[in-house]
């Protein structure tokens, strides 16, 4: 009889065990962290459903002057593609990449950092396991997730009113005393001279030369009322981009009397843009 005892005891004891270790169900997170790839880091402003698993959208803001404004930039552009994305089971990490002291450009190593990161690190850290992944940016988060594509595979990309297109252009503008200097073409000129001296390094830092090879899916929305500099060099870009021949599906959304910030604020663009992500 002891025996028994003893036996239905432990029996009890191994089902409390078990029960213990039962995992935890799935729970939301928003927060700032500091993310480290390839020896870089970079901040992030994640907002984390409560699921198991998920998509993720990695935003990318457009420029800001001064790196202490672009953790509340990479906030701003998160909070507006959530009011702009339908679904409610997406994971939004929007990038806090640097630009006040270094030339346009060189942030692209920020940019690939976060994306590696969440390709490879994220779920560990996150506890969520990541499933589809796509780009979205902003004016030269367009340029950066534009870049990208030329570097990565995601599931797609999506690029408002991308730029700088055209830096000979705009920065000769500027050399010509035509429109304020800006700190882009400043720091440019200050390390190669002239767009008359050298041109070739302002057009290698310009969006005309990553116009092909795209690896994914990319949607361009251009509003038709943007800027003169954008709308300039629009049409060669639309151009180039739709006559790519190494590219995999360029899809291209122009909003007549769109402004720059096109996509949060045409209805067309907030219809083509769950279309493309819930189509992939």
């Amino acid at each position: 009889m002891a025996r028994i005892i003893v036996f239905m005891v432990f029996i009890l004891f191994s089902c409390k065990k078990e029960e213990a270790i039962e995992p935890m169900p799935p729970t939301a997170y928003q927060g700032t962290l500091k993310i480290s790839y390839n020896q870089t880091d970079v901040d992030v402003v994640i907002d984390k459903p409560a699921v198991a698993e998920a998509d993720v959208l990695i935003l990318f803001h457009g420029t800001v002057l001064y790196d202490s404004l672009i953790i509340q930039a990479a906030q701003n552009i998160l909070e507006r593609t959530k009011e702009l994305t339908e679904r409610k089971d997406i994971m939004f990490v929007s990038v806090a990449y640097p630009g006040e002291n270094m030339l346009l450009g060189d942030n692209i190593k920020h940019a690939e950092a976060a994306l590696l990161w969440v390709k490879n690190k994220a779920s560990e850290t996150l506890k969520i396991k990541v499933k589809k992944i796509f780009l979205l940016g902003h004016s030269q988060g367009g340029y950066l997730v534009t870049r990208l594509n030329t570097m990565h595979e995601t599931n797609g990309v999506i690029a408002n009113a991308p730029g700088p297109l055209n830096l000979v252009y705009r920065c000769q503008l500027e050399e010509n005393g035509q429109i304020p200097s800006g700190s882009a073409c400043t720091k440019i000129r200050q390390v190669y001279g002239t767009t008359t001296n050298n041109p070739v390094a302002y057009m290698d830092r310009s969006l005309l030369s990553f116009s092909s090879g795209f690896l994914s899916d990319i949607l361009f929305v251009q509003g038709l009322k943007d800027t003169p500099i954008q709308m300039y060099s629009w049409p060669v870009f639309k151009k180039n981009v739709s006559e790519c021949s190494d590219c995999k599906e360029v899809q291209i959304l122009e909003i007549p009397g769109g402004e720059h910030a096109s996509l949060f604020s045409a209805p067309d663009a907030k219809t083509t843009f769950n279309l493309f992500i819930n189509s992939r």
